[in-house]
């Protein structure tokens, strides 16, 4: 899964905005860092990172080329050449010692390597700099992706998820931190906080799914109805919960140093 339908979820990503915003808040910065946003999406929080960082520069990566147009169409008319744009697919960031801040929320857990990813990170900080980020870890979307394996269990989806592992890694924040260490980081701190989200309306929800959560499940999907009728089923089941239309986000909060 390489590309994402960027309008969509520069309109819908409401909620990983929300999060992302708060870990913005507890960043410290002297304000002229060069900083990487590793999954800039549309770039509705690089620009807020931006912002902090009045006298520095930026390069926002992503490996969807629609969402890195996307976030230069929103970024370069506010801050000119102060950001870059690149298309990378982590873990393979081309960088060395460049950055003093990695920043990245809601990216890492569409990486399966997070040894190689974290290491790649360090690679590209320079002495003493810092990853900051955010991402789906532990239990997170467990009921969610439960209702969606309902049906890929069952016809006529199931021979399109034969042995199909899906593209996420959701890892402990004990695991994380193991990680991070072995890559040769300082000063971990990670943990896991619950994010409960909840749709207001069935159109939302749809919306919302289609875009972010079951995405990886419709471009299984060879034709327009059978993707249709993948959606139609999980909204049913989605409405029958208590309450309905509910996400079961959890989030996976990564703070670390390179050494000097």
């Amino acid at each position: 899964m390489t590309e994402w339908n960027a309008a969509a979820y520069h309109k819908v990503s409401g909620p990983q905005t929300g999060w992302g915003q708060k870990v913005l808040a507890r960043l410290t910065v002297n304000g002229d860092e060069r900083a990487i946003d590793a999954g800039c999406g549309s770039g509705r929080l690089t620009g807020e990172l931006m912002e902090r960082l009045p006298r520095g520069r930026l390069i926002a990566i992503d490996r969807s080329w629609n969402m890195l147009i996307t976030a230069r169409a929103n970024l370069r008319p506010v801050f000119g050449g102060r950001v870059s744009f690149v298309q990378v697919s982590l873990p393979a960031m081309p960088f060395a010692e460049w950055a003093d801040l990695v920043f990245s929320t809601a990216t890492f857990h569409w990486i399966k390597d997070h040894q190689a990813l974290f290491g790649n990170i360090l690679r590209a900080l320079r002495p003493g700099g810092r990853l900051m980020s955010q991402c789906g870890g532990g239990a997170n979307l467990v009921r969610t992706h439960a209702l969606a394996a309902q049906l890929m269990h069952a016809e006529p989806f199931a021979r399109y998820f034969e042995d199909w592992p899906g593209p996420w890694e959701f890892a402990s924040a004990e695991a994380t931190a193991a990680r991070l260490a072995a890559a040769g980081f300082v000063d971990i701190d990670t943990g896991i906080e619950p994010a409960p989200t909840t749709l207001a309306t069935e159109a939302d929800y749809r919306e919302f799914v289609t875009t972010v959560i079951y995405h990886p499940h419709l471009e299984r999907l060879p034709d327009p109805a059978l993707k249709q009728a993948f959606l139609d089923r999980v909204t049913e089941l989605a409405a029958r919960d208590d309450p309905p239309f509910t996400l079961d986000y959890w989030r996976l909060n990564i703070s670390a140093r390179r050494p000097q």
